[in-house]
């Protein structure tokens, strides 16, 4: 299994890419394929600008927590998480294998935004003088100063469906599903306290992925009254009702992504319906992640809503799992046998 999980293969590779072209000697239009995550479990942080007494999290997964989570699935290590040098000082050196994971492009579809949550931990009180907390000088802090509270923020019981693809670099979102599939190293939602649920690698082959957000069971009730134990509401369903769904990206969404199921601006989901310009900048795009040495950059953020049928909310537990199960096989029309 390492083997098949060897970083450089993902240098290899990228080196023996070459642009497809028609008869004509014109670039053809590549297919965006891609596969499907889906990102949910009791807890999850997502952190932007976290400092060390003070570690935030954001309402969504961001780039460098979601391209580490698959620099883990490939075994890419500490010291070699470093961007192309292409991208970090404008040389032409091949790319990294971790360079290679910073072309896949990720859309967010919000589930449930889950709860914030706020806990805090202590460091480094009650203990005697020679085990107190090391400062950068060599020494230990004072006795009258010992401990040290850190803040840390987590999105509880959320759940994120993501589409991931690399419109640049055919083949590498094959790769990284086939990585997430069986990881080299243990995945996590941001931080290593974090564990994902069961229900991780939806698809591994989607033609298009991002459209394909708009098909996929909503793990979420639909709105409406409930009866104590059911996960729907009670009464017969109206099949032409919708719900808001919001979706986040790194680049803009395609000009016919709402075209079907356009969605108002309102207090509730303020975001522009185009999806084409940026709404936020995060500083979320990773340089180089070692230990002691994390770089990041700024860039552009996307947002939007739109309505879904709100035939796709298919609740929690068991009912959420039937409805994702007809969703990922769908039966065959039975066929009449003279």
């Amino acid at each position: 299994m390492e083997g098949a999980r060897d970083p450089g293969r993902l240098v290899h590779r990228a080196r023996g890419r070459r642009c497809r072209r028609g008869v004509a000697g014109k670039r053809e239009q590549p297919v965006v394929s891609g596969f499907l995550l889906q990102l949910g479990g009791p807890l999850q942080s997502w952190g932007e600008h976290s400092a060390f007494t003070d570690r935030d999290t954001v309402s969504h997964p961001t780039r460098s927590g979601l391209i580490g989570m698959i620099a883990s699935a490939f075994g890419i290590p500490r010291d070699q998480a470093v961007a192309d040098m292409t991208d970090v000082e404008g040389g032409s050196a091949p790319p990294t294998a971790f360079g290679r994971l910073t072309r896949l492009r990720f859309t967010v579809r919000c589930d449930r935004p889950g709860t914030r949550l706020r806990d805090f931990h202590t460091v480094g009180g009650g203990y005697p003088a020679h085990r107190t907390v090391p400062t950068a000088k060599g020494g230990r802090r004072g006795a009258d100063m010992t401990t040290i509270v850190s803040h840390r923020g987590y999105l509880s019981d959320a759940v994120f469906t993501v589409a991931v693809t690399a419109p640049d670099d055919p083949g590498l979102a094959a790769e990284c599903a086939e990585a997430l599939a069986a990881p080299r190293w243990p995945l996590h939602l941001g931080r290593r306290s974090c564990p994902p649920s069961a229900l991780f690698l939806l698809r591994a082959e989607v033609p298009d992925p991002v459209h394909e957000l708009r098909a996929v069971p909503l793990a979420r009730p639909r709105s409406g009254p409930v009866r104590p134990g059911d996960d729907e509401p009670s009464g017969t369903p109206d099949s032409s009702a919708t719900v808001i769904v919001r979706f986040t990206a790194d680049t803009p969404f395609p000009a016919d992504f709402l075209a079907e199921f356009p969605a108002e601006s309102t207090s509730d989901s303020p975001f522009s319906t185009s999806g084409r310009s940026s709404v936020s900048t995060l500083n979320d795009e990773p340089v180089r992640l070692m230990s002691r040495d994390r770089v990041y950059r700024s860039r552009p953020a996307y947002a939007t809503s739109c309505r879904l049928p709100a035939d796709l909310c298919a609740g929690h537990g068991l009912a959420y799992i039937d409805a994702l199960d007809a969703y990922l096989h769908p039966s065959q029309p039975e066929r009449n046998v003279p």
